[in-house]
């Protein structure tokens, strides 16, 4: 006995959140929806009877995301004044089967992402008709959706590859944050705050800057690899470091950036680099001594 297969059915054109609440399910209640086909309706509306007996399809196991008010609809009149969202709908059910994934922060960012955009929040940040918004995910989707290269099928997965990268980008972000929390060395130059810190997540120089520690000194403890950066508003070049490293170091491959502001050994751009033979903390003294 077979069992009868399973499908997602959302809008045509779909956007961010029916987009997000599809991909949630699939990726993350993948034992119920990994292998479901999905099918698009017209807003509001459900899969039709005939497309039902096409493809052998049960009421029992279609799931409508964003349309047809089912389960994960949010326009239904009792639902439609309320801070909800497609996305916001399956992640309550997501963490009622899956509780760990309430601890997903990453996860969570993305949901409040998608319902804040769902309501038209935007209109509310900081710059708000600042062109940069434009590069937002929301704004590529809807882009995709006036191309003649795309389908309701491939803007799907062309969300769902967005949001593949964006996942992986937010879980290292916000683990970058905790290392530098938990593992970041803090010293001075020029009566500046500096960081040192061991760990193979890159994402901790860029949130340290963010931070406001004005150089960065990143070590990778597998591959060897260091890697010092200077905000880009101070006033540090790091000719004398390097040139200090060459007399010191005649193994290890470094890259001085022509900026001034970066030192590197070890990046995922250059093939073939051999690790510094000099260790962070004699690195950041070479660093006190020609900087103060």
């Amino acid at each position: 006995m077979f069992d009868t297969p399973k499908a997602i059915i959302t809008h045509h054109s779909p956007d961010l959140d029916a987009i997000t609440a599809t991909w949630l399910l699939k990726k993350f209640d993948a034992q119920h929806f990994a292998s479901s086909k999905i099918f698009f309706v017209n807003p509001g509306d459900q899969l039709s009877q005939e497309e039902k007996i096409r493809f052998s399809l049960s009421d029992e196991n279609l799931t409508y995301v964003d349309t047809g008010s089912g389960q994960f609809d949010h326009h239904q009149s009792d639902r439609g004044l309320q801070y909800l969202s497609a996305a916001l709908l399956v992640w309550q059910h997501l963490n009622q089967i899956h509780p760990e994934i309430e601890q997903d922060k990453a996860l969570k960012v993305i949901v409040d992402f998608a319902t804040e955009i769902d309501h038209f929040k935007e209109i509310f940040w900081p710059e708000a008709d600042n062109l940069r918004y434009c590069f937002m995910i929301q704004e590529l989707i809807d882009g995709m959706s006036m191309t003649d290269l795309h389908d309701d099928d491939s803007l799907v997965y062309f969300g769902f590859n967005c949001l593949d990268a964006l996942y992986v980008n937010l879980t290292q972000t916000l683990k970058a944050r905790e290392l530098i929390q938990e593992r970041g060395q803090e010293f001075t130059i020029k009566q500046e705050k500096a960081l040192s810190i061991e760990t193979e997540n890159d994402d901790v120089i860029k949130e340290a800057q963010k931070q406001g520690f004005v150089l960065v000194v990143k070590r990778d403890p597998t591959l060897g690899h260091i890697r010092i950066k200077v905000r880009p508003d101070y006033q540090i070049d790091l000719k004398s470091l390097s040139d200090k490293i060459s007399q010191l170091d005649q193994k290890g491959t470094w890259y001085y950036h022509p900026s001034g502001k970066m030192l590197l050994n070890g990046s995922s751009k250059h093939r073939n680099q051999e690790p510094t033979q000099l260790t962070i903390d004699q690195i950041i003294s070479l660093i006190k001594e020609i900087y103060g």
